[in-house]
């Protein structure tokens, strides 16, 4: 609604400075007007939908109606916040709590020196959730801070480190007396001999709590003066913003919003604009008008009355949640079932940010398929006051209103002012059940609310209410079941015949939305049988104080809750990690000046968590810049007919359309092209590039561009096709030792079996992004990039403009997590975004949505393993023949390594003297998947495993058992004939058994599941043998450039890129170590191809390694030349020989180089020396699983990890905490769904779920092998970026462990099928009992499902 009409000043203050802003957008976000406007960048774009806490800011109000809270303080996450609903708030970004420049805060100056940050991308808005916490409490408990955490999301860290600086502010804060029992948890282990024997050998502190300063509550801004002033007296007029296409409107009465509820009916309320916000960005939802009730204080009332509780439709969640358990407090039990309830669910419920932003009105109009709400408030005969111009009315919030009835909804012009939710009474029980991929800010796959009513002194129903989330388009009530259960005792049959009733009235077709359709029907039954035992447990508490007076209730005449079953009742609490860090100390002689070996604070740590590290997205626009959008291809195979780009260009502020005629030189590679020519192969492959003056702009244009298909056949997506087709990307790998065929003969036993293992998205915090700029002469070209690999970037750029190399700079100054996604990939984005530079003259920046980032890039590959094993009675395995195909999608990007890697690293740590490893990689029409840590070896030594494991079950003896036996024992060869020493896998082996004290635990985890039958616990103890780097020679060089200035300050160069692996950290410890001046004199800017060039990608795990050779070996050679300078004043000072050597014309810089490991592997033969060297490891982990659900509690997890001499003990330990949790996230909730058109579904966090702070396992040690050595490698160091991923399996297995043991108890036949990740979905479908016997099961064939597995 473009208006001429003037718009009203929008007020309020940024950091303690006020805003006035007239010509403000409706539209925009207060993130694009913080980054663009104010061009405070320390706020990130990274999700763009409120899921990943990234853009997390404190929004403070006044509140002049509360006597007790006078200023409210929330996070909240500015990506869904509209600019405009700002009027009269302070907002404060992380530049306004502190700056290396002026003065740090607390949270700050913690996060930073307790290794709490890595990449660093999330560090801002994990900063801000904690400081927003303390502002409200300054003394948090740790319940609190998890709860503050919970919408913040890390891929890097693990979150152990960021929770561990966070609890330096809680008042319980008891990190080290372990759980009350007055034991250091340094005495972990079962011979109980403290590691501290030898004197300073083993260290557990990685910080020194006692430097941190101290949190002083009355140094925090001021809540603003007149602010309080406009809040005391407020403004009463209506305001209006008008935007382009948007007008804003905000009354200042309830009187002006009903008549203007008259005026546009058809205007959405918009509060916190949680349902809203995503539902414009992904389902392109338009209101030309918004009403924002947001200074209505009538909407914000609360009112107890003697029968309820009367919540105002403009609370927020977050106050809910505290109104609620201040009315628990004060209220008798009985009244309080319902709230308790609903409590229940708002602790789960997305994060705080969301909580606090999100409206009680605004959750129970938008009536989501998976309110958490809903179903309770339902269930509970609540009531929605309605309020219009014409008046006020109340109707039921029952099954016709969630069904949006006509005759039951709100009418046009009518708005909820109200919830009212009575009391609960005396024999009423309510409960409310969820179950979620995982157990925080989650959307549940299914949720109930139950409520019962029995009459008085019997245990017959008088009333029951049961409502489900998930099962539909809308809360389903089951009314009817309900109504046919009335009279019946509260007892078994009861119970068989209501699981009847509710699997037919609550019915979900097989092609149901959001698929798992069988687990969802489990769940419905599953969540009744919860709630009738919970129950029959409050009625013997009942019966136990009545027992004397009633009669009737005598313990004899209803059921009774066996002791085993009690278990079921209970939920897995949230609990704050505990752990310790143990590593080895330095030599007592080491000079204190020499930082090589101690746990030196990452070098951007404290940049990180102020905000001020600049990122490629933070750099300041760059004069006349246009943006670059990307149109994709919405089909999996077709042929392009014909591309339409004239209504896009006749947009206004559209610039161009690039397409790929306008590419001067090569145009990608044969089969896999930057933008797509007459054929797409892929659903997600790049078509053409909108050029736009604004970043909004560019995006609306790409939805104008049309493009006419013809699809074309086959279209190929699951390995299985792929091979029924014989449609591979590259020749099969093979290695073979000894004589397969013969020993099958000889042995006891054989078992066949099949593993599954899903893909993984790669969701680094900071998506793909580029910022190329275009120099005036001789073609030149800046290029600012998020990479692993600029030379690449370089190279790709160069002949795809048809320009020389030395034309083009690429600088990485730092990247927002790679994990392999950036090695490949950027080169495409930095070349289309080139082409548009060249063509238009602009710099282009292209920065990726995340739903793009997740649609276009691919992944891990996704793992289909055949395995066939033969071995003794013993356990002894005799033969082994694995075959493996992976989903390489439509082009072959690094698909033929990861097969040859696969192959390679597919022993782990086994002998077996006769196998046969054969491997392809299928090509399938999905987006081509990439390289991903640990590069096909998480998903080979899985199946390899997952061998032992079946084994172990056929022998009747524990895996444990028969990982032993087949580990290698001597100094032997692998199967590519490569010799290595075991000595230090079996030390780490027998160090975790010890640690974790394994076979006292194993004991105890059998007693635990002999006494429950609903909860199982599991564990697991799994090792590993990583061979690290990359399999040739050239892989390995580096290069590295040291100037020293006149000053004696010293800058180094090196070929490798901070991807928040600390890099730069450990080339500043090498360089001070050998040239012996203290961290403080030298300093490294960025990674640049003008500095160093043809450099190798930072990836394989050994860029420390061969960079740190590189920087050790140009600073020796400027030693060399100041030695005899040195010598003649040996008293002098660094400056002094600095100042000596320059007028001596000796020069100060030097170029440093390492040739590279030796590393080569003959395929033809079968044989090399493929792998530098090996890191080993070993994990043990323990999990408990609900059977009813399928939820799984990580308990511990110990790691042993073979690190050598650690340059950086701080920054190794998080490189292998944060490859855990990300294994661990591969292997249970990270789970990627397809539609059966090849369209990826889980392009959000939403969707798709990472591990959060409540995944961490509740103890988490993590300890360094001490006294191992490795001469090959600098300082005898060893590279670990990648070994930790695969432990993560440890809780895979363990919860393997735990179901094993339920099937066994149940008498249900071994499965050889293993598939992972292993969600609560397949956690609950293999527990198999009589509710999954009960649910109907539909013919594959009958129906098209929603997803398809493409593994």
């Amino acid at each position: 609604m473009p208006c001429t009409s003037r718009s009203d000043e929008l007020v309020f203050f940024v950091n303690g400075r006020k805003v006035m802003e007239r010509n403000v957008d409706p539209e925009g976000t207060l993130l694009t007007f913080l980054r663009k406007n104010l061009r405070l960048t320390g706020t990130k774009h990274a999700c763009g939908r409120g899921g990943c806490g990234a853009c997390t800011v404190m929004v403070s109000k006044h509140d002049p109606v509360s006597r007790k809270i006078r200023q409210r303080h929330f996070s909240v996450t500015a990506c869904l916040m509209p600019i405009c609903s700002l009027y009269g708030a302070a907002v404060t970004t992380v530049e306004g709590v502190g700056s290396i420049k002026t003065r740090l805060h607390p949270v700050q100056e913690r996060i930073a020196k307790s290794h709490g940050t890595q990449c660093g991308f999330c560090t801002p808005g994990m900063v801000m959730s904690m400081y927003t916490l303390l502002r409200n409490h300054p003394q948090p408990s740790e319940e609190q801070l998890m709860e503050a955490l919970g919408g913040n999301l890390c891929r890097c860290t693990g979150y152990r480190p960021i929770l561990e600086s966070g609890r330096t502010f809680c008042m319980e804060s008891n990190s080290c007396q372990q759980k009350g029992t007055g034991k250091s948890c340094l005495d972990w282990g079962e011979n109980d001999s403290s590691p501290l024997g030898k004197k300073n050998e083993i260290c557990t502190k990685l910080f020194a709590k006692e430097e941190f300063q101290s949190l002083d509550p009355t140094q925090e801004l001021i809540f603003p003066p007149e602010l309080l002033r406009m809040a005391e007296n407020p403004e009463k007029r209506t305001l209006t913003f008008y935007g382009e296409r948007v007008t804003w409107i905000s009354p200042g009465t309830l009187k002006d919003l009903l008549e203007l509820k008259v005026k546009h009916p058809e205007a959405p309320l918009v509060l916190g604009n949680t349902s809203l916000g995503p539902a414009m960005k992904s389902q392109g939802h338009f209101h030309p008008v918004l009403l924002s009730p947001a200074r209505i204080s009538e909407l914000s009332m609360v009112t107890k009355t003697s029968d309820g509780l009367t919540i105002g439709a403009g609370c927020s969640l977050a106050q809910m949640q505290d109104i609620l358990a201040e009315r628990i407090a004060e209220l008798p039990e009985e009244k309080t079932q319902t709230y308790r309830a609903l409590l229940k669910h708002l602790r789960s419920l997305a994060g705080q940010q969301i909580r606090n932003m999100a409206s009680l009105g605004g959750h129970v109009i938008s009536r989501h398929c998976c309110s958490d709400l809903n179903p309770v408030l339902a269930v509970s005969n609540a009531t929605l006051n309605l309020i219009s111009a014409e008046g006020t009315r109340q109707i039921p919030l029952n099954e016709h209103f969630l069904a949006g009835l006509a005759s039951a909804d709100l009418k046009p012009e009518e708005i909820l002012e109200s919830v009212h939710i009575p009391h609960s009474q005396k024999r009423e029980f309510v409960s409310a059940f969820r179950q979620a991929q995982c157990q925080q800010n989650a959307v549940p796959h299914v949720n109930a609310g139950m409520r019962v009513l029995l009459k008085e002194g019997t245990d017959s129903i008088e009333d029951l209410s049961i409502a489900y989330g998930g099962v539909g388009a809308a809360t389903i009530s089951a009314h009817r079941s309900c109504q046919q259960l009335l009279g019946r005792r509260w007892n078994e049959l009861m119970l068989d015949e209501a699981c009847r009733l509710l699997l037919d009235e609550v019915s979900l077709p097989g092609s149901a939305p959001g698929g798992r359709v069988e687990f969802k029907r489990t769940l419905v039954i599953s969540f009744l049988f919860k709630f009738y035992l919970e129950v029959l447990q409050e009625l013997k508490k009942l019966v136990k104080l009545f027992s004397v007076a009633v009669g009737a209730l005598d313990s004899r005449h209803h059921s009774e809750v066996s002791d085993q079953f009690l278990s079921a009742l209970e939920d897995f609490p949230v609990t704050i990690p505990q752990g310790v860090q143990t590593y080895q100390n330095v030599d007592p002689h080491q000079p204190l000046q020499d930082p090589v070996g101690r746990p030196i604070m990452h070098l951007s740590a404290l940049k990180h968590a102020t905000g001020e590290a600049m990122f490629c997205d933070d750099i300041p626009m760059v004069d006349k810049e246009l943006f670059m959008a990307l149109v994709t291809s919405s089909r999996a195979h077709a042929k392009i007919i014909s591309i339409d780009v004239s209504k896009a260009l006749e947009l206004p502020e559209v610039v161009d359309v690039i397409t790929a005629e306008d590419i001067p030189g090569t145009n990608g590679a044969e089969g896999d092209k930057l933008l797509a020519v007459e054929e797409v192969i892929c659903v997600g492959q790049i078509i053409c590039a909108v050029v736009a003056e604004t970043d909004v702009q560019a995006k609306r244009a790409t939805e104008k561009i049309e493009i006419t298909y013809e699809d074309l056949e086959p279209v190929i997506f699951t390995i299985k096709d792929a091979i029924k087709h014989n449609s591979f990307l590259c020749p099969e790998k093979k290695l073979e030792q000894g004589n397969v065929e013969e020993a099958f003969e000889k042995v006891d036993q054989i078992i066949e079996g099949e593993v599954h293992v899903g893909g993984q998205e790669h969701f680094y915090m900071e998506t793909q992004r580029v910022l190329v700029i275009p120099k005036t002469e001789d073609k030149e070209l800046d290029i600012y990039v998020s990479t692993q690999d600029p030379a690449h970037v370089q190279k790709t750029v160069s002949s795809t403009l048809n320009i020389p190399i030395n034309r083009i700079t690429c600088h990485v100054k730092r990247v927002g997590g790679g994990f392999g996604g950036k090695v490949g990939k950027p080169a495409v984005f930095g070349a289309i975004a080139a082409v548009g530079a060249i063509k238009t003259g602009h710099a282009i920046r292209l920065v990726l949505d995340r739903e793009d980032d997740m649609l276009i890039t691919g992944g891990r590959h996704p793992l289909f393993g055949k395995y066939k094993v033969g071995f003794m009675n013993n356990g002894r395995i005799k033969a082994l023949d694995i075959k493996c195909y992976i989903n390489g999608g439509c082009t072959l990007d690094d698909s033929e390594l990861v097969t040859e890697f696969l192959i390679l690293k597919l022993e782990n740590a086994y002998k077996i003297h006769n196998l046969r490893f054969q491997g392809r990689a299928c090509m399938t029409n999905l987006p081509s998947n990439t390289a991903f840590r640990g590069f096909g070896f998480p998903q080979g030594a899985l199946v390899t495993e997952s061998c032992i494991t079946a084994v172990a079950a056929k022998c009747g003896l524990p895996p444990e058992k028969i990982r032993e036996k087949n580990m290698y024992k001597t100094v032997d060869k692998t199967i590519y004939k490569q010799a290595f020493n075991p000595e230090t896998l079996i030390r780490c082996w027998n160090e975790c058994l010890d640690k974790s004290s394994f076979h006292s635990r194993r004991m105890q985890v059998e007693e635990f599941n002999k006494k429950n039958y609903w909860k199982k616990k599991g564990i697991a103890i799994i090792p590993m043998k990583f061979s690290v780097g990359f399999a040739a020679t050239r892989y390995h060089q580096a290069a590295a450039l040291v100037h020293i200035y006149t000053d004696g300050s010293v800058l180094v160069t090196h070929g490798g890129n901070e991807l928040g692996q600390g890099i730069h950290t450990k080339m500043l410890q090498v360089a001070s170590r050998e040239l012996k001046i203290p961290m403080s004199c030298i300093h490294i800017s960025e990674t640049s191809t003008a500095t160093v060039p043809n450099t190798i990608a930072t990836a394989a795990s050994i860029g420390a390694d061969v960079n740190g050779r590189a920087v050790q070996n140009a600073c020796q050679i400027l030693l060399k030349r100041l030695e005899p300078i040195i010598k003649k004043h040996p008293e002098g000072t660094w400056e002094n020989w600095i100042e000596a050597a320059f007028e001596q014309r000796i020069s100060l810089s030097a170029t440093g180089y390492f040739r590279g490991y030796k590393a080569f592997m003959d395929w033809e033969k079968g044989v090399g020396d493929p792998f530098p060297y090996y890191v080993y490891g070993a994990a043990c982990s323990e999990v408990e699983i609900d059977c009813l659900t399928g939820a799984h509690k990580k308990i511990r997890t110990d790691i042993i990890m073979d690190a050598c001499c650690s340059l950086n003990p701080a920054i190794d330990i998080g490189q292998i905490e944060g490859s855990f949790i990300q294994g661990m996230g591969l292997y249970t909730t990270e789970e990627l769904k397809y539609s059966p058109e090849g369209v990826l579904y889980s392009r959000s966090p939403d969707e798709y779920k990472i591990p959060t702070v409540t995944d961490v396992p509740e103890e988490f040690n993590v300890s360094l092998l001490p006294s191992s050595q490795t001469p090959l490698t600098i300082y005898s160091s060893k590279g670990l970026g990648e070994s930790g991923m695969f432990l993560g399996s440890s809780v895979f297995f363990a919860i393997a462990d735990a179901v094993a043991t339920v099937r066994r108890e149940r008498d249900i036949a071994e499965d050889f099928m293993v598939q992972s990740p292993a969600t609560p979905e397949r956690v609950r479908m293999a527990c198999a009992d009589r509710f999954t016997k009960m649910i109907p099961r539909d013919d594959p064939e009958t129906f098209k499902p929603w997803s398809i597995p493409i593994a």
